[in-house]
């Protein structure tokens, strides 16, 4: 089958309650509770103290915004007090109801265990840890980590309690260095994004959201991961709405945090509106003079008296830039509200907007609302604060406004639609049947890989148009790239910029497509007559074909290729060269084979190409890897190929086709964002016999770690206290996640042993070996009674290798690792013997 498999949930028989689990009409009412969300609320509800809670009070509202804040704080899960209320109940209900059948309850109820055992208080030191790691096994999350710098005031959202000096505001932790300006600038810019904007508030697992967040402070050079993005939107918020309650005792909130009006802007947007009328300034990037087109009507009726603003730059920013415009509000712009999908830029609409409201005795400070649209402006932020002026109606602060700038605002125009573009795109430097390639004028080195909405089959003998294949392309090639680098393959590529285009390294190309099999299918068959379709070949088949369009691409042999003489780049390819390419496609195929294994999908061949860095002069994996570069049939099965193939054995083009086709090269995508997840976890625990082999261990923590392994340390002795040690031991056997023990103890090593013999977890011996008695003390590792099957490896690394090959059996992630290390060892004694044979002659 071609269609689309759809993933479905299986759901349970469970009763019905009265209450609608949306807890409010509108849109929230519609969003039923998934089974992630009610094992969150259930892991909330099981804390002694919010049981306690409820029953001993009578109106609980805020009991349960004291659960929606844990929801979104431990568990990221939003949902209001009204919400967890009513889902509280109808457990409650549902309980009830399963509980009347007294022969089988469970099966009237999806959680009835576990609900039991919260309302009996009974077995609850075995049901909430159960809980919390299907949640968190369900979301492939780890669980949170409260650093000892963290510290959580909590919010108390009670309204009957009486008015405090501070509002109360929930802090944590954002990571080891704290967040400068630039930073929190361009963290709100990228949240401003009307796209990043809908999409958090139509969410209720922002994780996906906050990623691309973060991917967009990493193109302006910040990095900071999703969760320290999350804590820190989370903060701010949590300030605003604070200082939004105690705004009447405490004065001007502005004084009182910092980013208030950026942050009020974007907490705002959705009741404030666009506010768009008729009165436009248009100002053009070639034309310093401003064109002024307001119309007598609105002059007239949205006339004002004549008012100062005065007080410091900070307090009072008259006129600034962004997607809505406020007067005495900052707001910074944001270079990517006008970045379309093909990279294009939209014009900015400014608006003047209401001010705030404030005390009676400061309201004349402020101008009333006025509705007056900036069009076709792009201001960039100036180092100089807007000087003060005095307004007298709308008109005259345009024109005001227009006489200030008029010198300046022709070079700032154009200096800030430069800055608007995230790169500044040179020259072509090449396109093929699928993409292009730009040269990117102020990064040399890099270039840009545009992809098209093109498909081609026989050398572009059939072409057709296939619209979205670009994004489907793009979004493919960069999974398939942050996979190989991930597991330590040297590619070209650098960072995703866009839907349709990634930045990669400017490389040479090598003319060359090597084609890897598994699986004996395609033009190989009509080469190899005699050959059966689906003969599998062990080890894999290697082919070399010339990059020739008017030939077909001829296939060519070794010896052609070395007779050649290829010089790219300032490098020779030769008989070294050869070999690091021959080698590395077979290692990047055995990697995405096995990442594929994991989705049940056969990978049967693929194609790849070289190029040589023109910095480095490297050899790395470049072009792009997508649905065009190899055959993908799930399940083994030919008939329900997801790949091009389907595309070139088409006998008639037809809208319908190509939707066919189109929905293949889509499961591809989403399908293989899922290779860069492991289903499997796993952990190294070291146990040393004392602190003095804290240097050893902290080797194997490292080397684990190169693996993707968590590892952990602790100090325990078999001689001194066995049943601590044991107790260690059952400590974590008792969790289920995979356990490699490794024992680090010298002299006479009883801890090794021990663990061997009451676990069936691996145990590894890495004894560390002094010069005076290494050679005696090295034999308690070795010499080991009957039954006990722990192995002895002396170097840290080598143990940390060995552990990584066990939890590669099951975790694909961590077996790519150690191909790639394999191809990366071997690689570096090729070319170690090069420069040798070269200084030699």
């Amino acid at each position: 089958m071609d269609a689309v498999m759809e993933e479905g949930t299986h759901t349970r028989g469970v009763c019905t309650s009265l209450a609608t689990e949306g807890g409010q009409p509108g849109v929230e009412e519609s969003r039923h509770w998934t089974d992630v969300e009610t094992l969150a609320l259930l892991c909330v509800w099981a804390d002694q103290c919010v049981r306690d809670s409820l029953k001993n009070t009578l109106y609980n509202k805020c009991i349960f915004q004291e659960i929606s804040s844990k929801l979104e704080r431990t568990f990221g899960v939003v949902r209001n007090w009204k919400q967890c209320r009513t889902k509280y109940k109808n457990l409650k209900y549902d309980y009830k109801v399963a509980k009347s059948n007294t022969s089988s309850p469970g099966k009237y109820m999806k959680f009835f265990h576990e609900v039991e055992a919260i309302l009996l208080d009974r077995g609850l030191d075995e049901v909430l840890p159960g809980m919390k790691k299907r949640f968190y096994e369900t979301e492939k999350l780890p669980p949170p980590v409260v650093s000892e710098s963290e510290v959580v005031i909590e919010i108390d959202h009670c309204t009957d309690m009486p008015p405090v000096e501070h509002p109360n505001v929930v802090t944590t932790s954002d990571g080891n260095r704290n967040w400068t300006d630039h930073e929190v600038r361009a963290l709100i810019q990228v949240w401003s994004d009307e796209q990043i904007h809908r999409q958090l508030e139509s969410s209720t697992r922002k994780r996906e959201v906050f990623m691309q967040i973060s991917d967009r402070l990493l193109q302006q050079g910040i990095e900071r991961d999703w969760k320290q993005c999350y804590t820190k939107c989370k903060n701010l918020m949590y300030l605003y709405r604070s200082l939004q309650k105690e705004k009447s005792d405490n004065g001007d909130p502005k004084r009182l945090m910092r980013y208030y009006s950026e942050v009020d802007a974007i907490m705002n947007r959705r009741a404030m509106g666009p506010g768009v009328e008729s009165g436009q300034i248009a100002m053009l990037e070639g034309d310093v003079n401003a064109t002024m087109e307001v119309t007598d009507r609105n002059c007239q009726t949205e006339s004002v008296s004549p008012i100062h603003l005065g007080g410091s730059p900070q307090e009072n920013q008259g006129l600034t830039t962004g997607r809505s415009l406020y007067l005495n509000q900052w707001y910074p712009p944001d270079p990517f509200l006008e970045q379309t999908e093909n990279g294009s830029t939209q014009n900015d609409t400014l608006s003047i907007g209401k001010g705030r409201k404030r005390k009676a005795d400061e309201t004349a400070s402020f101008l009333p609302p006025v509705k007056k649209i900036l069009e076709n402006v792009n201001i960039k932020q100036e180092e100089t604060h807007i000087p003060i002026i005095e307004v007298h109606s709308v008109c005259s602060l345009a024109k005001q406004v227009a006489q200030h700038r008029q010198k300046k605002f022709g070079s700032l125009l154009k200096r800030n639609m430069a800055s608007k573009q995230e790169l500044n795109i040179g020259q072509k430097l090449n396109e093929g049947k699928t993409k292009q390639i730009f040269e990117i004028v102020d990064q040399p080195g890099l270039v840009l890989v545009q992809s098209k909405d093109q498909i081609t089959a026989g050398n572009a003998v059939r072409k057709d148009q296939m619209e979205g294949k670009a994004a489907i392309a793009n979004k493919t090639t960069c999974c398939v790239f942050g996979l190989l680098q991930e597991s330590g393959i040297k590619t070209a590529f650098v960072k995703q910029q866009s839907d349709t285009a990634f930045v990669a390294a400017h490389c040479e190309m090598i003319p060359i497509e090597w084609v890897c099999r598994r699986v004996a299918t395609g033009s190989f068959l009509k080469r190899n007559p005699g050959v059966k379709e689906g003969y599998r070949f062990s080890p894999l088949k290697m082919e070399i074909f010339f990059k020739d369009d008017a030939n077909n691409d001829p296939q060519w042999s070794e010896e052609q290729l070395l007779e050649a003489k290829f010089c790219l780049a300032g490098l020779a390819i030769g008989r070294c060269e050869v070999d690091i390419m021959n080698r590395s496609t077979v290692a990047i195929f055995e990697i995405l084979e096995k990442a594929w294994a994991t989705q049940n999908c056969t990978l049967v061949d693929m194609k790849i190409e070289f190029g040589v860095n023109i910095k480095t002069q490297e050899i790395v994996l470049a072009d792009v890897i997508d649905n065009d570069s190899w055959r993908l049939w799930p399940a083994g099965d030919r008939s329900q190929q997801k790949d091009k193939q389907v595309y070139r054995d088409l006998k008639e083009v037809t809208p319908e086709a190509m939707q066919m086709v189109k929905r293949n090269f889509e499961w591809v995508s989403e399908r293989v964002k899922l290779l860069l997840e492991s289903k499997s976890s796993g952990r190294v625990v070291v146990l040393m016999g004392s602190t003095s082999d804290l240097a050893h261990c902290e080797k194997i923590k490292k080397a684990c770690s190169s693996y993707g392994i968590p590892c952990v340390l602790r100090v325990t002795s078999a001689h001194k206290g066995p049943d601590e040690t044991l107790r260690i031991k059952a400590e974590y056997e008792g969790d289920g996640i995979p356990t490699v023990f490794v024992a680090v103890a010298g002299r006479s090593n009883g801890l090794g042993p021990v663990m061997s013999g009451n676990t069936a977890y691996p145990v590894i011996n890495c004894p560390p070996i002094t010069p005076d008695w290494g050679n005696q003390d090295v034999w308690s590792s070795l010499r080991l009674p009957s039954g006990l099957g722990c192995s002895t490896i002396l170097s840290p690394d080598a143990s940390a290798q060995f552990a990584a090959q066990i939890f590669g059996l099951t975790n694909h992630l961590v077996w790519c690792k150690l191909r790639a290390s394999m191809l990366n060892t071997w690689v570096g004694l090729k070319v170690a013997d090069k420069k040798l044979q070269a200084c030699t002659l």
